[in-house]
Protein backbone atom coordinates (compact mmCIF):
# COMPACT_ATOMS: atom_id res chain seq x y z
CA UNK A 1 0.00 0.00 0.00
CA UNK A 2 1.62 3.42 -0.94
CA UNK A 3 0.25 6.63 0.84
CA UNK A 4 0.70 9.51 -0.64
CA UNK A 5 3.02 12.77 1.03
CA UNK A 6 0.75 14.53 2.57
CA UNK A 7 -1.55 11.90 4.46
CA UNK A 8 1.69 10.39 5.48
CA UNK A 9 2.86 14.00 6.82
CA UNK A 10 -0.30 14.51 8.25
CA UNK A 11 -1.64 11.31 9.61
CA UNK A 12 1.74 9.46 10.74
CA UNK A 13 1.24 8.21 14.32
CA UNK A 14 3.83 5.86 16.25
CA UNK A 15 2.50 2.37 16.31
CA UNK A 16 4.47 0.45 19.47
CA UNK A 17 2.65 -2.96 18.82
CA UNK A 18 4.62 -4.74 15.86
CA UNK A 19 4.04 -8.27 14.05
CA UNK A 20 5.12 -10.07 11.15
CA UNK A 21 5.61 -9.12 8.15
CA UNK A 22 8.02 -6.74 8.31
CA UNK A 23 9.18 -5.12 5.27
CA UNK A 24 10.54 -7.36 2.50
CA UNK A 25 14.17 -6.45 0.81
CA UNK A 26 13.07 -3.93 -1.66
CA UNK A 27 11.17 -2.36 1.03
CA UNK A 28 13.98 -2.22 3.09
CA UNK A 29 15.83 -0.86 0.39
CA UNK A 30 13.34 2.45 0.22
CA UNK A 31 13.56 2.74 4.13
CA UNK A 32 16.91 3.22 3.72
CA UNK A 33 17.24 5.61 1.00
CA UNK A 34 14.71 7.56 2.62
CA UNK A 35 16.44 7.76 5.73
CA UNK A 36 19.67 8.65 3.22
CA UNK A 37 17.67 11.72 2.08
CA UNK A 38 17.75 13.42 5.39
CA UNK A 39 18.84 17.31 5.58
CA UNK A 40 22.14 17.55 5.68
CA UNK A 41 24.53 20.70 6.41
CA UNK A 42 27.86 20.24 3.86
CA UNK A 43 26.67 16.81 2.84
CA UNK A 44 28.72 15.35 6.11
CA UNK A 45 26.67 12.03 6.08
CA UNK A 46 26.91 12.02 9.87
CA UNK A 47 25.42 9.03 10.97
CA UNK A 48 25.25 5.31 10.66
CA UNK A 49 22.52 2.86 10.23
CA UNK A 50 22.42 -0.67 11.36
CA UNK A 51 20.00 -3.33 10.21
CA UNK A 52 18.72 -5.26 12.95
CA UNK A 53 16.11 -8.68 11.84
CA UNK A 54 16.45 -11.67 12.61
CA UNK A 55 18.94 -13.23 14.74
CA UNK A 56 20.49 -9.74 15.56
CA UNK A 57 17.68 -8.77 17.17
CA UNK A 58 18.94 -11.52 20.26
CA UNK A 59 22.26 -10.72 19.69
CA UNK A 60 21.51 -6.83 20.43
CA UNK A 61 19.19 -8.33 23.17
CA UNK A 62 21.81 -9.79 24.81
CA UNK A 63 23.62 -6.64 24.73
CA UNK A 64 20.88 -5.03 26.48
CA UNK A 65 20.81 -7.81 29.05
CA UNK A 66 24.29 -7.21 29.84
CA UNK A 67 23.99 -3.79 30.30
CA UNK A 68 20.87 -4.47 32.50
CA UNK A 69 22.86 -6.69 34.88
CA UNK A 70 25.42 -4.28 35.18
CA UNK A 71 23.13 -1.91 36.07
CA UNK A 72 21.30 -3.74 38.39
CA UNK A 73 22.98 -7.24 39.46
CA UNK A 74 19.99 -7.44 41.37
CA UNK A 75 17.65 -7.70 38.46
CA UNK A 76 14.58 -10.55 38.50
CA UNK A 77 14.41 -13.65 36.25
CA UNK A 78 11.22 -11.36 34.64
CA UNK A 79 13.29 -8.15 34.38
CA UNK A 80 16.67 -10.43 32.34
CA UNK A 81 14.13 -11.27 30.04
CA UNK A 82 12.51 -8.74 29.28
CA UNK A 83 15.62 -6.43 28.91
CA UNK A 84 16.50 -9.55 26.64
CA UNK A 85 14.00 -9.59 24.10
CA UNK A 86 13.22 -5.80 23.64
CA UNK A 87 13.94 -5.72 20.26
CA UNK A 88 11.92 -9.15 19.51
CA UNK A 89 8.80 -6.29 19.89
CA UNK A 90 8.91 -6.12 16.09
CA UNK A 91 10.12 -8.13 12.80
CA UNK A 92 12.74 -5.60 11.72
CA UNK A 93 14.65 -2.44 14.28
CA UNK A 94 16.90 -0.08 12.53
CA UNK A 95 19.24 1.69 15.13
CA UNK A 96 19.91 5.48 13.79
CA UNK A 97 23.20 7.34 15.18
CA UNK A 98 24.92 10.01 15.33
CA UNK A 99 28.40 9.69 14.19
CA UNK A 100 29.53 13.65 14.25
CA UNK A 101 32.65 14.82 12.39
CA UNK A 102 34.54 17.83 12.94
CA UNK A 103 33.54 20.76 10.99
CA UNK A 104 34.28 24.42 10.50
CA UNK A 105 30.64 25.85 9.59
CA UNK A 106 28.59 22.57 10.90
CA UNK A 107 28.48 22.40 14.71
CA UNK A 108 27.52 18.69 16.27
CA UNK A 109 24.12 19.65 17.17
CA UNK A 110 23.16 19.96 13.46
CA UNK A 111 24.86 16.70 12.62
CA UNK A 112 22.46 15.32 15.63
CA UNK A 113 19.26 17.20 13.94
CA UNK A 114 20.64 15.28 10.87
CA UNK A 115 20.62 12.06 12.19
CA UNK A 116 17.02 12.25 13.71
CA UNK A 117 16.19 13.81 10.25
CA UNK A 118 17.51 10.19 8.79
CA UNK A 119 15.24 8.38 11.94
CA UNK A 120 12.26 10.51 10.64
CA UNK A 121 12.32 9.57 7.53
CA UNK A 122 12.62 6.05 8.36
CA UNK A 123 9.18 6.78 10.43
CA UNK A 124 7.56 8.42 7.52
CA UNK A 125 8.42 6.03 4.40
CA UNK A 126 7.61 2.97 6.90
CA UNK A 127 3.90 4.34 7.04
CA UNK A 128 3.85 5.41 3.68
CA UNK A 129 4.62 1.29 2.92
CA UNK A 130 1.61 0.81 5.01
CA UNK A 131 3.43 -0.65 8.45
CA UNK A 132 3.43 0.87 12.08
CA UNK A 133 6.66 1.92 13.45
CA UNK A 134 7.80 3.19 16.71
CA UNK A 135 10.78 5.29 17.46
CA UNK A 136 12.27 4.22 20.87
CA UNK A 137 15.55 5.04 22.99
CA UNK A 138 15.99 4.36 26.90
CA UNK A 139 18.50 3.45 28.45
CA UNK A 140 19.74 0.73 26.41
CA UNK A 141 20.10 3.70 23.36
CA UNK A 142 22.84 5.26 25.90
CA UNK A 143 24.26 1.57 27.22
CA UNK A 144 28.01 1.30 25.63
CA UNK A 145 27.09 -2.82 25.97
CA UNK A 146 24.42 -1.67 23.09
CA UNK A 147 26.92 0.55 21.84
CA UNK A 148 29.41 -1.58 21.24
CA UNK A 149 27.11 -4.85 19.69
CA UNK A 150 25.81 -2.29 17.04
CA UNK A 151 29.30 -1.70 16.28
CA UNK A 152 29.67 2.61 17.05
CA UNK A 153 32.69 4.29 17.60
CA UNK A 154 32.97 6.01 21.06
CA UNK A 155 31.92 9.21 19.62
CA UNK A 156 29.09 8.07 17.75
CA UNK A 157 25.38 7.65 20.00
CA UNK A 158 22.32 6.58 19.16
CA UNK A 159 19.75 8.82 18.49
CA UNK A 160 16.71 6.28 17.92
CA UNK A 161 15.70 2.90 17.62
CA UNK A 162 12.95 2.40 14.56
CA UNK A 163 10.87 -0.66 15.44
CA UNK A 164 8.89 -1.65 11.61
CA UNK A 165 6.36 -4.10 11.37
CA UNK A 166 2.48 -4.87 10.59
CA UNK A 167 0.00 -3.31 13.27
CA UNK A 168 -0.76 -5.28 15.63
CA UNK A 169 -3.17 -3.12 16.84
CA UNK A 170 -6.28 -1.11 16.32
CA UNK A 171 -4.15 2.39 15.03
CA UNK A 172 -5.64 5.30 16.62
CA UNK A 173 -5.80 9.03 14.76
CA UNK A 174 -3.20 11.45 14.71
CA UNK A 175 -4.43 13.56 17.34
CA UNK A 176 -5.43 17.20 16.02
CA UNK A 177 -3.16 19.88 17.46
CA UNK A 178 -4.12 23.79 17.78
CA UNK A 179 -1.13 25.42 15.12
CA UNK A 180 -1.41 29.03 17.47
CA UNK A 181 -0.24 26.70 20.65
CA UNK A 182 3.14 26.54 18.86
CA UNK A 183 3.43 28.97 16.26
CA UNK A 184 4.05 32.25 16.37
CA UNK A 185 4.22 35.00 13.31
CA UNK A 186 6.70 37.40 12.60
CA UNK A 187 5.84 40.21 10.27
Amino acid sequence: MNVDAIECLLHRVSVPKLTEPGPNKEELQLLLKAALRAPDHAALRPWKIVVIEGEGRQQIGRACLEHAITANPELSSTQQSRSENLLKRAPLVIAVAASPVEHPKVPEVEQLLSAGAAAQNLMLMAHALGYGAVWRTGEYAYAEAVRNALGLAEHESVVGFIYIGSADMKIPDAPEHNISDFVSYIG
